[in-house]
């Protein structure tokens, strides 16, 4: 799991060929932190079928505004550069494999 910034996020996924699942979040977000683990897990056990990314919302504010993030955290699939879903909210590991499993 990696985190990105904007001046990598074009480099790092939407330039990417393959799937990659981004997290939109902030330090002080209590289901941020929830989430962050999952996602960690997630990123070890998929690591050769997806990249995982996690962009703070107050150090990233123009992507977060680019990509409509109104609430925290929200997770954006993007697959060879394309938003192919999205879903806000810490959800459980299992609904967030199910949603991924679709694009991989």
């Amino acid at each position: 799991m990696m985190n990105v910034t904007e001046n990598a996020f074009k480099d790092e996924v939407l330039n990417n060929a393959g799937v990659v699942l981004v997290d939109f979040w902030a330090p002080w977000c209590g289901p941020c932190r929830m989430v962050g683990p999952i996602l960690e897990q997630i990123a070890q056990d998929q690591g050769d079928r997806l990249k995982v990314a996690k962009v703070n919302v107050d150090e990233n504010q123009r992507l977060a505004s680019e990509y409509g993030v109104m609430s925290i955290p929200t997770m954006i699939i993007f697959k060879d550069g394309q938003i192919v879903d999205r879903f806000v909210g810490a959800l459980p590991k299992k609904a967030i494999e199910e949603r991924l499993e679709r694009f991989l």
